[in-house]
């Protein structure tokens, strides 16, 4: 899926992002997290798949899939062209990013306070999310913020 890794998106808190494609002759592109080494047999991380699976909303990024190999996991997202917010807050190159206008920033602002009300209060099983900051803000085509949901940093709770 990520042709041997070879091509990296960023680095992660819980693990690197590497680009790939869900077939050898498939143009959707995917993000894929492979996780750094954890304790346990996998049944929390499985759990919390599980949880973050049924979570659907136009502000949260599309967790597509995942795989458990002894003490690997990796997980697959939906590709965001358009990066993390945090290298257009933090542009050090105007000529690959461009600022962001007024609007546009009021839009994605918008856009991530409805995702975070939507895990907070909006689906049946709350997730409580510890670790908001740019780079966890994804932008897809149209600059459409997403929050990512790590499971390392989410707590799941009914109340």
């Amino acid at each position: 899926m990520t042709n041997s890794f070879e091509s990296k998106l960023r680095p992660g808190g819980y693990g690197q992002v590497y680009k790939g494609n869900l077939s050898n002759n498939s143009p959707v592109a995917v993000a894929v997290k492979v996780l750094n080494a954890s304790k346990g047999n996998g049944e929390e991380f499985i759990n919390e798949v599980i949880s973050i699976s049924r979570k659907s909303h136009v502000n949260i990024v599309n967790l597509l899939g995942f795989c458990l190999e002894g003490q690997k996991k990796a997980l697959v997202y939906d590709y965001m062209p358009n990066g993390s917010l945090e290298k257009f807050i933090h542009n050090r190159n105007l000529e690959t990013n461009p600022p962001l206008s007024w609007e546009r920033l009021h839009r994605i602002a918008e856009g991530i306070a409805k995702g975070l009300e939507y895990l907070h209060r909006g689906c049946n099983t709350r997730i409580l999310h510890f670790d908001i900051k740019p780079s966890n803000i994804l932008l897809d085509k149209n600059f459409c913020p997403k929050t990512e949901v790590n499971i390392c940093t989410t707590t799941s709770s009914c109340d």
